[in-house]
């Protein structure tokens, strides 16, 4: 049977991309070689963090608050708490130039913040132990997503609408997309939303446009009988000198914690998911740094991630230069999974024809020479 669209991947881009393309009454079929946000993707994690703030990105930051409309509108009916209005805290130093080229943004765009010092801010988040001179941006609107669960439960209500969904290894095999059976997917256009599998479909093309890299994260204990670190006392939270993001403790799974910079490379399909001793001890001495109340506070969980990275941080969302049927969607570069909605009615515009496609999202853009794996992705966007 011949769809309208194919898209190969399920993770956060793919199954929004598939659903505006549903919504707009094309015909989809959805792959996925591990099944949806399965534990390899770069969608799998428990949480992610949807904030508007995006230094002088102006484009990012008004994605973020159309995806932030479109998550609000399908987690109301699907499950509200897949959405935690917990709010950001942006940690900066004086002479931040990207804090206020953040915060310069949020004005323009008409998001609500305030900014935060001294004793307001101690007084607002005692939890934390900030430097005598920070000064924070405070963005009660943001929150965090429980990334897993949302896009199994996107994916599950689409196949419960009459999706076409199916687990397989999707090939290229002389100009044709087939499965690991040797089935051509018969489709008039295909999405690739493949995450760090791209550069391995597309060899010749991505190999040195999205570098995957390997990214550990941490989930710390909680001292007991305290609600300091659960909302909604607890922020996600950014620390932008120091290169630390993390999210509260959600659902009583520990506080999350986790590296912005990139680490070494990885293959999605082979990578030990096992933490390194060195990445627990740099967050145990930024955690009693930070939050002196859990300085030897357990590991309950760990986790290895990866990045997608392109080397200037911007999203692939573009036509296959050599086969016009096929587009590309990825290089999340550590702060995609906000996006997926934008990026999917971004994506079902470009293969309708509705909408003139973007420069910094094009192939063209993307430097051939490598991806960083060295710059933190918050002062990238």
């Amino acid at each position: 049977m011949t769809t309208d669209v194919a898209v190969i991947g399920a993770g956060v881009f793919g199954a929004w991309t598939a659903w505006h393309l549903r919504r707009a009454g094309l015909s989809v079929a959805l792959y996925d070689c591990y099944g949806a946000a399965n534990g390899r993707a770069s969608s799998g994690g428990e949480s992610r963090i949807i904030r508007m703030g995006y230094g002088p990105r102006e484009i990012y930051t008004r994605w973020s608050m159309r995806s932030m409309a479109l998550w609000r509108e399908w987690t109301a009916g699907a499950d509200p708490g897949l959405l935690q209005p917990v709010g950001s805290l942006w940690i900066a130093m004086p002479g931040d130039i990207f804090a206020e080229e953040t915060a310069g943004t949020l004005a323009r765009c008409g998001v609500p913040f305030d900014k935060l010092m001294g004793r307001d801010l101690i007084a607002r988040f005692p939890q934390f132990c900030f430097p005598a001179e920070a000064w924070c941006i405070w963005e009660p609107g943001a929150g965090a997503l429980m990334a897993r669960r949302s896009v199994q439960m996107l994916v599950s209500g689409m196949v419960a609408a009459g999706l076409r969904y199916e687990q397989s290894e999707i090939r290229l095999e002389g100009g044709e997309v087939k499965t690991n059976l040797g089935e051509t997917v018969s489709a008039g256009q295909y999405v690739f939303a493949c995450g760090p599998w791209l550069p391995k479909i597309f060899p010749d093309l991505l190999k040195d446009r999205i570098v995957p890299s390997r990214q550990e994260v941490l989930f710390f204990g909680t001292r007991a009988g305290g609600r300091h670190f659960a909302p909604p006392q607890m922020p996600c939270w950014i620390d932008i000198e120091r290169r630390f993001y993390g999210i509260p403790d959600l659902e009583n799974r520990g506080l999350k914690l986790a590296h912005d910079t990139h680490g070494p490379l990885m293959d999605p399909d082979t990578e030990s998911r096992q933490v390194t001793a060195a990445g627990i001890a740099i967050a145990r001495s930024y955690l009693a740094e930070r939050f002196p109340l859990l300085a030897g506070a357990p590991l309950l969980e760990a986790r290895v991630c990866q990045y997608e990275n392109t080397a200037n941080g911007d999203y692939l969302l573009d036509r296959h230069p050599g086969d016009e049927r096929i587009w590309l969607a990825g290089g999340g570069s550590g702060h995609g999974f906000k996006h997926g909605p934008a990026v999917g009615e971004y994506m079902a515009g470009l293969l309708r024809g509705a909408i003139q496609p973007e420069p910094r999202f094009s192939l063209a853009s993307k430097p051939d020479s490598g991806a960083s794996t060295t710059r933190s992705s918050f002062y990238r966007q």
